[in-house]
């Protein structure tokens, strides 16, 4: 049943709206909010994320234990369905490189550094940095919006992919710093396997040799971040030219892009292959 949860992930994502209409978190926010600000749990950050993380999921284990034993559990695939794709990232990052790239076609540095900020949220004191941010962007984007859910998702099931989800949530959205920094240490933990793994997949459909060495440098390193390594190996492996505004850079988010959907498509093989021999 995972794999065809994951099939139809992609067809509604693609062909529907039911993503902007799943993806709605104004209600634990507010309650994320709530926690943050109430003195019994303002100071104990740890007790926060279980509200708000470990609760949420500790009800779907339960509500899935209960539906699993409904019509010879068929009933869960429409569940499994709504968690993943409420799991995966927000937002649409190619539509929000549109106007990126149409800054960098005309070669207008300036309204380029002005839309990768308001857009993007990559600020830069030169086209390099820049450049490289907005790449940066695009593959942290994919990994922890796509392949970060779907790896737990496919391992663990819908438990681990909303998770996943709400870890990332607090880290990025908790107005808390405890809060945020133990959400981050937990999502640092989680991305841990799935990163590497991406990186791999990379080596296999990308620069193999160029990817091997970035990638044996850092393969046991536990400090560097899943989304400084991405973006140093999505860039290897995709070998995008010199960062500069114009066409290039236009040409090296085309390359980045390939990159990843070439990935995508090792990763549902192998999918396949596991779902057909275990």
């Amino acid at each position: 049943m995972s794999f065809l949860v994951l099939l139809l992930a992609i067809v509604i994502e693609k062909f529907s709206a039911l993503r902007r209409q799943v993806q709605r978190d104004d209600a634990w926010l507010k309650q994320l909010a709530r926690l943050e600000a109430a003195p019994r749990t303002a100071r104990q950050p740890w007790l926060v994320l279980a509200l708000v993380v470990l609760l949420p999921v500790l009800v779907l284990h339960l509500a899935m234990l209960i539906i699993g034993s409904v019509a010879y559990g068929w009933m869960l695939l429409p569940v499994h369905l709504l968690v993943l794709i409420y799991s995966l990232g927000r937002g649409d990052v190619l539509a929000a490189l549109g106007p990126f790239r149409d800054a960098c076609r005309r070669g207008d540095v300036q309204a380029a550094v002005h839309v990768a900020e308001r857009d993007l949220h990559v600020q830069a004191d030169n086209e390099q940095q820049l450049i490289f941010g907005v790449q940066a962007q695009l593959l942290w984007q994919a990994y922890q919006g796509f392949f970060a859910v779907i790896f737990w998702y496919a391992l663990l099931g819908p438990v681990a992919a909303l998770a996943y989800r709400l870890l990332a949530l607090s880290a990025e959205k908790a107005s808390s710093k405890p809060v945020a920094e133990r959400a981050g240490q937990l999502c640092h933990a989680f991305d841990w396997i799935p990163v590497r793994l991406l990186a791999a997949s990379f080596a296999l459909v990308g620069n193999f040799a160029a990817v091997s060495r970035e990638l044996l440098q850092e393969l046991l390193n536990w400090n560097i971040s899943a989304a400084r390594l991405v973006a140093r190996i999505g860039c290897v492996a995709s070998e995008v030219p010199a960062p500069t505004v114009g066409i290039s850079a236009v040409n090296s988010l085309d390359l980045i892009w390939e990159l990843l959907v070439r990935s995508a498509v090792v990763w549902y093989a192998g999918f396949a292959l596991w779902t057909l021999l275990f």
